[in-house]
């Protein structure tokens, strides 16, 4: 599996707008950071995206996305889902609905957010996206593959991270549940939020996130979803030899097979969650 970083800032993107920080003046072009997303081509063919932030098309555009085939959302805050209307040129060319899974309190939000899309009173010649949405209750196969959904806290809420085969992606959090660790063993590939250095109410910052990835001991370790205050070199500098931030068209190869031991652990976990 080939997974491709769409985005790794913030809900600002960096640079900041009107900022003068060095990072945002930075010329490094890793400085650069547009809103959070990955994309996932699957060994057959198929394709994922894990959120779909504002900046989608744009992304689409540098890092050669030519089709869709599975949309997985971490949750409804609007740095994560609002690109979901320019999924509608994957509709036109791949001629079908898009997949689209949530858990149920994001498929809410996206149905509220984007009322104009379900209602059916919509005129559908000026081009909608086509959604089927479908809530998440635990793991799922897609294209014979497992997806293991990873619960995980963000502030108040209750959101998804996700795992597939040896890589998990968990953004946007600043708990990971107990029993959410036991889904988390035997990566090789970690993915996951580090803020800032400062405290946040609901994102790890770097030293939480430092922590958090030594006790699930992934072979590598990126972070994501990063403010202006971590310029990367610097930042990279300072950090554990197998943890390093995330770019921007960063590019990992990953093993697709889920391990057994995880399955059972997910097994039954989500719905306990809620």
């Amino acid at each position: 599996m080939r997974v491709t970083f769409l985005g790794t800032g913030t809900s600002t993107g960096v640079p900041v707008i009107g900022c003068t920080c060095a990072t945002c003046q930075s010329t490094d072009p890793k400085d650069k950071r547009t809103r959070p997303s990955i994309y996932l081509q699957l060994d057959g063919g198929s394709s994922v995206l894990i959120d779909a932030s504002p900046d989608l098309r744009a992304q689409a555009l540098q890092y050669g996305v030519d089709r869709v085939d599975l949309i997985l959302l971490t949750h409804s805050h609007a740095d994560h889902v609002l690109g979901l209307d320019d999924v509608r040129i994957f509709n036109f060319r791949q001629r079908a609905a898009i997949p689209c899974q949530g858990d149920a309190r994001t498929l809410r939000d996206v149905r509220r957010m984007f009322a104009y899309v379900f209602d059916p009173q919509t005129p559908k010649g000026g081009g909608l996206p086509q959604l089927s949405l479908c809530e998440v209750g635990g793991p799922f196969s897609f294209e014979h593959r497992t997806f293991v959904p990873v619960p995980v806290r963000h502030g108040t809420l209750h959101i998804l991270g996700y795992r597939i085969g040896k890589f998990a992606y968990l953004t946007d959090c600043n708990e990971i549940p107990e029993s959410s660790f036991a889904q988390l063993g035997r990566l090789d590939v970690l993915v996951l939020d580090a803020l800032r250095h400062r405290h946040h109410s609901t994102h790890f910052n770097i030293g939480q996130a430092v922590e958090a990835a030594n006790r699930i001991g992934a072979r590598r370790t990126y972070f994501t979803h990063m403010t202006h205050d971590l310029p990367h070199a610097a930042t990279c500098g300072e950090l554990p030899s197998a943890m390093m931030l995330a770019h921007d068209g960063l590019v990992l190869d990953v093993d697709e097979q889920t391990p057994e031991a995880v399955l059972d652990a997910a097994a039954g976990h989500l719905a306990g969650m809620h």
